[in-house]
């Protein structure tokens, strides 16, 4: 890749599916380490607080510091303390809501000032958005900690936040500031981390509008994999398109 320095690289989808490490990931990451290159993982994961996706890397045999994985309640925080305000109603699963403890009141009163919606699974219910709709009629503010349409499980395709987003809009005509990819605010967050510019940087995803859109809106290369939830109707489709399509992540050593 020319002039990379570094690499964004996504998660599920890109280094697992599931519970399952994708066949090369683990040595593809160990040779960009070795060869110097900084790095950097960006993950709409929100099911997840940062910690348990770290130990479930680790249980996977990736050597991954938990400094190194930046998931959008990072950059919900850093929305909330740049409003001053700190009273939200979570719209999540999982133990995601880990990462909004010393930050958030997570509460069920009258006075939200954001609802801040993820992949809830389950949780998303018919009351859940009720009452998420009524908080946002009553003056809260939309945080999206993604806006995905869909994703892979080893089950196959599940719908994402995006569906469910996209309603609370319709209904309140209240549009979500989206803190997850492919926001230029949660990009920036982790090149910074990183000591690089855009233009020294590329991003390997599975999600060619998130992943590869978000990276090339920022001015960083895009490198697409064809696994997780790689559909090659959608890239066919797409407006934007990628500097390079690999199979997996265990071809970056091809591209290199």
């Amino acid at each position: 890749m020319k002039d990379v320095r570094g690499f964004l690289i996504d998660l599920d989808g890109v280094l697992y599916v599931g519970d399952k490490a994708i066949k090369g990931a683990r040595e593809s990451i160990d040779l960009i380490r070795d060869r110097n290159y900084t790095f950097r993982f960006v993950s709409n994961t929100t099911r997840k607080c940062r910690n348990t996706i770290a130990e479930q890397l680790s249980s996977m045999g990736f050597d991954i510091p938990v400094e190194y994985i930046f998931t959008p309640p990072l950059a919900a925080v850093a929305c909330l303390r740049n409003a001053g305000k700190r009273h939200c109603y979570l719209l999540t699963t999982g133990d995601v809501y880990r990462d909004f403890e010393q930050e958030c009141f997570c509460d069920t009163g009258t006075m939200i000032d954001f609802v801040i919606i993820g992949d809830a699974g389950d949780k998303l219910t018919y009351d859940s958005l009720n009452t998420a709709f009524r908080h946002l009629m009553n003056g809260a503010d939309l945080i999206a900690l993604e806006k995905d349409r869909y994703w892979m499980a080893p089950g196959g395709l599940f719908l994402s936040a995006g569906p469910f987003v996209q309603a609370l809009e319709f209904a309140t005509g209240k549009t979500a500031t989206i803190v997850g990819k492919p926001s230029k605010t949660f990009f920036e967050l982790a090149l910074r981390d990183m000591g690089l510019r855009a233009d020294q940087v590329a991003m390997i995803g599975d999600d060619i509008l998130t992943d590869i859109g978000g990276a090339r809106t920022m001015g960083m290369q895009g490198i697409l994999v064809r696994t997780g939830k790689y559909r090659k109707d959608a890239v066919d489709h797409a407006v934007v398109k990628p500097d390079c399509i690999i199979d997996s992540i265990a071809q970056l050593r091809d591209i290199l």
